[in-house]
């Protein structure tokens, strides 16, 4: 299922801001494509682990995928930069409402000592579809122009998604029966559950928030940035930049299993800190990166900011309440993506005043939030090993 959908996301979804600036959307549509993908990111979080509590894995995440296929449709038939918001109103909604469903099974099925290594193997399943679908989007456009290609790489998504759906409700076991006290887990109300949430993950938030103010505020630029536009080229191609997103991703799935190996062992905290840095230090590098060598070697640097992201959920998975991990995952993307999407918007506008500007405002958050959990941050410690085997499904 993660391969599939990836694939055509990852295909597509990367060379978006290209094909708005194509259709005449210009920088600011881009700004708002990378606002909006954080905000319905952090409003789609919560109701999608709600309804994973709810429904059971299999019946949400049978939702979630039909959304994602309407989406792709609309991009598809209507030749429109404002058919591609629409559309992402609904296929950007995949990924931030799976993951809760997705981690709670996660939970539900390992022993405590185990989560961090199983996070890890998804995150690398992942990054799979993350490495080679960039190539194929970035071919197709090569081959049809960013147009066509895009068009088509949406088309190629949408087949992906449908086969996915069929896959994952024959694969994946059906939820356990729901007893009466069990159907009344799922919490609706956000305010309720927060608090619930233990000081140690608002600590953790509140870094979390900072760097990805560092991640997103020139998220959406790091293409035009290393491919250009028609006015004004960049030093690499779009088959270039897709080469350029497999070097971060392969780099990504090497250290993903050494990482979980050591960190379900040991203490947590140093792998979250240094998670954090190299998300502080990818700006500064990109600011210096002026030929396809140099973007490779930041690229690298950009793989390596997931040194400690399966670490990191894990941490949230152990310090939620049981029976409502995915709620409270959901929560927690919630609140962070919603104040991140500030971050988002405002990209637009500082790579507007000068590219440079927004790139050292993404440093300087990424160094605040680093430093801020390298001294407020709290270790959970080593997970004592069980005994006990993975639950069934």
């Amino acid at each position: 299922m993660v391969v599939l959908v990836g694939l055509g996301e990852h295909m597509a979804e990367q060379f978006l801001p290209l094909y708005l600036i194509a259709l005449g959307g210009g920088f600011i549509s881009v700004g708002i494509l990378n606002g909006m993908d954080n905000l319905l990111g952090a409003l789609y979080s919560f109701p999608g682990g709600y309804l994973a509590d709810r429904l059971g894995t299999k019946r949400a995440l049978l939702v979630f995928n039909v959304l994602s296929m309407i989406g792709f449709l609309l991009v598809i038939l209507i030749r429109s930069w404002f058919a591609v918001m629409g559309g992402a109103v609904l296929f950007l909604s995949w990924t931030a409402i799976s993951l809760p469903a997705t981690m709670g099974l996660v939970a539900r099925v390992l022993p405590k000592d185990k989560r961090t290594m199983g996070v890890s193997m998804h995150s690398l399943v992942r990054r799979v579809p993350m490495a080679l679908g960039p190539i194929l989007g970035g071919a197709l456009i090569g081959a049809l122009g960013v147009e066509t290609g895009v068009r088509a790489a949406f088309g190629a998504a949408l087949f992906f998604a449908g086969a996915s759906l069929v896959l994952q409700q024959v694969l994946i076991e059906p939820d356990a029966p729901r007893g009466p006290r069990t159907s009344h887990q799922a919490e609706a109300r956000p305010w309720r559950l927060w608090r619930e949430m233990r000081p140690e993950l608002k600590q953790l938030l509140v870094a979390d928030i900072l760097v990805r103010f560092c991640e997103q505020i020139p998220y959406a630029f790091v293409v035009v940035w290393a491919v250009g536009t028609a006015a004004a080229p960049g030093p690499v191609s779009a088959l270039q930049f897709g080469v350029l997103r497999t070097i971060e991703m392969a780099t990504a799935i090497l250290i993903y299993i050494p990482v979980a190996y050591f960190a379900d062992r040991s203490q947590k905290k140093p792998f979250v800190v240094m998670t954090f840095a190299f998300f502080a230090a990818f700006p500064l590098v990109l600011l210096f990166s002026r030929s396809f060598g140099v973007l490779a070697l930041a690229f690298v640097l950009r793989g390596l900011k997931e040194f400690g992201e399966p670490t990191r959920k894990a941490l949230i998975m152990d310090l939620a309440p049981e029976g409502r991990k995915a709620g409270m995952f959901g929560l927690y993307y919630l609140v962070r993506d919603t104040i991140v999407s500030i971050a988002a918007f405002g990209g637009a506008f500082l790579w507007s005043i000068h590219p440079k500007v927004n790139l050292l405002t993404a440093l300087g958050c990424g160094i605040a939030g680093t430093i801020w959990f390298a001294l407020r941050g709290r270790d959970l410690g080593r997970a004592q090993p069980t005994r006990s085997s993975a639950a069934p499904g």
